[in-house]
């Protein structure tokens, strides 16, 4: 099998892929709905929309078209809900706290870019300890454009300090490949994210598909990662 082009830097989409959100997100919703005297829903109904704003979230958990009448007032409820709880509950995927340490060891520069905006983004990396390892944070509304335009990828590897095509796009949802792409990163559709049956990843156009963090490894230069000393407890368990 040949190898894969190799990257200097990784960049991560951030709900679905660095952290899995939807704990404090369902939670948020939920909660909401309860405000409403509805009943919650269970997390499978919701967690397919997760990675998508907290206008498909109400848009799914209220059964709501965004331009009804109070649409607007539920979704700036749940969001003051959802930063009250930004952090209760979430916690990175399986692998990525081990993924990350690695890549702190080489020296490997690795960042976050999310349509998510910074008054959130901000508060949970800070309360989780990543705001002050990460090499760059770019948020939802760093820019006027987010994902899928390029821009968010291209200031993030400007902020590096590296060409596009030296770092690797990491993300669970199509708009994350497409931005990388258009950006002309390389790109990796996460399959432990927040992907449902509806999405067709294949047809994203990814330069590879992973089931788990550990896979980003073959994506980046050898050099750069050296001698790994022992195999990570994680990758020898597929866990």
């Amino acid at each position: 099998m040949p190898l894969p082009p190799q990257a200097r830097a990784v960049l991560l989409d951030l709900d679905g892929t660095l952290l899995d959100t939807a704990p404090d997100l369902i939670g948020a919703l939920n909660t909401l709905r309860g405000e409403h005297g509805k009943t919650p829903l269970p997390e499978g109904h919701l967690q397919p929309v997760v990675s998508h704003g907290s206008a498909a979230m109400v848009q799914r958990g209220f059964d709501l078209a965004p331009d009804t009448a109070g649409f607007e007032a539920l979704r700036q409820r749940f969001l003051a809900l959802y930063r009250a709880r930004v952090s209760q509950a979430t916690r990175a995927f399986p692998g990525m706290d081990e993924l990350i340490d690695l890549l702190d060891e080489r020296g490997i520069p690795w960042g976050v870019v999310t349509n998510k905006p910074g008054w959130l983004t901000e508060p949970l990396l800070a309360d989780l300890g990543y705001a002050p390892r990460a090499a760059c944070i770019v948020s939802g509304d760093t820019l006027a454009a987010r994902k899928p335009d390029p821009g968010p990828i291209l200031l993030a590897c400007k902020r590096l300090a590296l060409a596009p095509c030296d770092c690797v796009l990491v993300g669970d949802a199509e708009r994350d490949i497409e931005a990388g792409r258009r950006a002309g990163a390389l790109t990796l559709a996460a399959l432990f994210g927040y992907i449902c049956g509806e999405d067709h990843v294949r047809r994203w156009g990814a330069d590879g598909i992973i089931s788990h963090p550990e896979e980003i490894l073959r994506w980046l230069d050898p050099e750069l990662l050296g001698q790994i000393p022992r195999q990570p407890e994680w990758a020898a368990t597929g866990s």
